[in-house]
Order: C-alpha cells, then structure tokens, then sequence
C-alpha cells in the first residue's frame, strides 16, 4: 500500500517539475502550446479612413498575442499625425501625403492598405437618374467645391432647378486634403458647411437631399451586402470627360467592383490613394514591429472583405524593409 501511495506521489511531483522546467512555462506534452510572451500596449490613432481595417487588424493580432492591448481611436488624420509625431501614441493613421515639416520631426510612415475618397449625393435629388447617367467631370467638382461658379444641380445634369448645398470635413482630414489634391488645391480652399468626421459627412448628404459632400468608401457600403447604403451614394467620375458614364467608368454598385476599378488604375489617384501608419522614427518595440509585419503579411487577407485594396507584393517587400 506504502509503495502503490510512494509511486503515485512520486508521479505527480514529476509531472509538476517537468511543467515547470521545459522553457520556464506551463506546459505539459500533448497540452495546449506555451502562453505568447509578447506583450505591451499599442496606441493609435488618426484617419477615419484606416481606422475600420485597423480595429479588425488589431482583433486578429490579438488572438495570437492575447498579451498585447490596443488603445484605438478615430479623430481625423491630422490628429493622428500630430499625436504620433507628439509621442502621445505609438501609431497615427496616416491618409494623406506627409509634409516636409512633418518629416523633419521624425515621421516615419510604412503603408498598409488603399482606398479612395468617393464623390457623394443624396439619392433622392430629383436629378438623380441623370446625374447617374453622365456623371460629373473634374472640372465641374472644382467649379462647386473650389470656385464655388456651380451652385445649381441643374448645371451638372437633369432639368429640375435645386439649389446645391455643399459639406466638407471641419476637421483635418486626410480626405479632404485628397479630395483637394484632386484638383491641386489645399483643404482649406474647399468649399462648404464644416462637418466633422467621416459618419458626420455621410450623414448630412444623407439627411439633406440637395447635399454634395465626399466620403472615404468604408462609409458608403454595407460590407455584407456589398452594396452601397441606404440614402447616400456615389457620385459617378466621369473620368474621360465625355459627358456620360461608359462601361469602364460604371463600376460603383459594389464595393468589390468598385476596390477593383481602383486597383486597375480606373479610378483618379487622387483621389485615390495609400493608407499608412506613421511613427515617430522607426519602430523599435517588439510589439509595433511584430503588428507591422502582420498586417503587411497575414492582415492583407482581411483588406478585399472589408473595402480596401491590397497592396501589391512588391510593395508589401518595399514595406516590410522598414521594419528589418
């Protein structure tokens, strides 16, 4: 009876050594596999445009590393930038091009995805259907949103007289200084009532059926009907100026035709254009370099699904140096 109790208590104390000596961890052979050692909390913030992608990126991540927190928040790209280049966090969500004086203070920028800024209207303005049809050139979006010279729907197309009332973002938006580039200009020369953020754009074209505004795509599709929502659309380019919309131009019934248009070169750059995530300096801690390398690797599956545009792999080997 001595030896059967020696024998079993002698077998538990080995099992209990052995879990604690192999690699310093728990771990029993034939058990689950070690607990991840990274570890830390990433904070980010900044764009509108990147944050949706960047929130389900930062879930993944978080299912190999169950030890990493994020901190994530939307305010606009300018914030995002001035946060990271201020140390207040570790990432900001970049959508526009960086200036020189931002790159004098450190800013250090890897790009993860693409999208675009997309034109908007209401879709119940009277002039719907032929605004669809033919579209509006450049040169028409400068004269409403810059000169300010169109200030009627009926300039762009359709017969009835409705008075075009425009939104532009209040804050420092990566969108609005893209959709401003699209005509060389600066955001502070477009027109229009101020709106803040992303949602508050869309929602103002949405409520306001004489309205005209801009919106990165994450804001106009329903990813899981991958169609556009409810009230506010797209405002068709014409690209070539012809005064319609050809077969080549008409690609905005769904986010998947539409993700697929700008990464043939269909759709104007700008406004279409990378995202990225700007550092102060390169990334040191292992927790930002190890996110970084996921998103440019395993992430990039998540980005068709969710309304953006992959990077191509020669791109993603040009980003992921920066972080060698």
């Amino acid at each position: 009876m001595k030896n059967k109790l020696f024998t079993r208590q002698t077998l538990i104390v080995a099992i209990a050594l052995l879990s604690v000596t192999i690699g310093g961890s728990s771990f029993i052979p034939g058990s689950a596999k070690p607990a991840d050692d990274l570890q830390g909390t990433i904070s980010i913030s900044g764009a509108f445009a990147l944050y949706p992608i960047t929130v389900k990126w930062a879930d993944e991540f978080k299912k190999l590393h169950p030890n990493v927190k994020f901190n994530i928040s939307a305010g606009g790209a300018g914030k995002g930038i001035t946060d990271a280049l201020s140390g207040l966090v570790d990432i900001g969500l970049a959508s526009r091009d960086i200036d020189p004086a931002e790159v004098k203070k450190g800013a250090y920028t890897i790009y993860v995805t693409k999208d675009a800024v997309l034109p908007t209207f209401n879709t119940a303005n009277p002039n719907a259907t032929a605004l669809l049809a033919k579209g509006v050139k450049r040169e028409q979006f400068l004269n409403v949103f810059v000169t300010g010279n169109i200030k009627n729907w009926n300039q762009l197309a359709g017969k009835v007289s409705v008075p075009i009332h425009v939104y532009n973002r209040s804050d420092a938006a990566g969108a609005g200084e893209t959709w401003a580039k699209y005509f060389g200009k600066k955001q502070e020369d477009l027109l229009g009532v101020g709106v803040y953020g992303d949602p508050g754009v869309a929602q103002a074209v949405k409520k306001d059926v004489t309205a005209i505004g801009y919106n990165n795509i994450a804001y106009l599709y329903d990813l899981k009907t991958r169609k556009q929502v409810d009230g506010v659309h797209a405002l068709p380019i014409d690209v070539n100026g012809n005064g319609k919309i050809d077969a080549d131009e008409n690609f905005y019934d769904t986010v998947d035709h539409l993700t697929d248009a700008i990464a043939a070169g269909k759709y104007p750059s700008p406004p279409a254009r990378n995202l990225g995530f700007l550092f102060k300096g390169k990334p040191k801690k292992k927790e930002l370099v190890e996110f970084v390398k996921f998103v440019l690797t395993q992430g990039q599956k998540d980005v068709d699904a969710n309304g953006y545009i992959a990077l191509s792999k020669t791109k993603i080997q040009e980003e992921l140096k920066k972080v060698d």
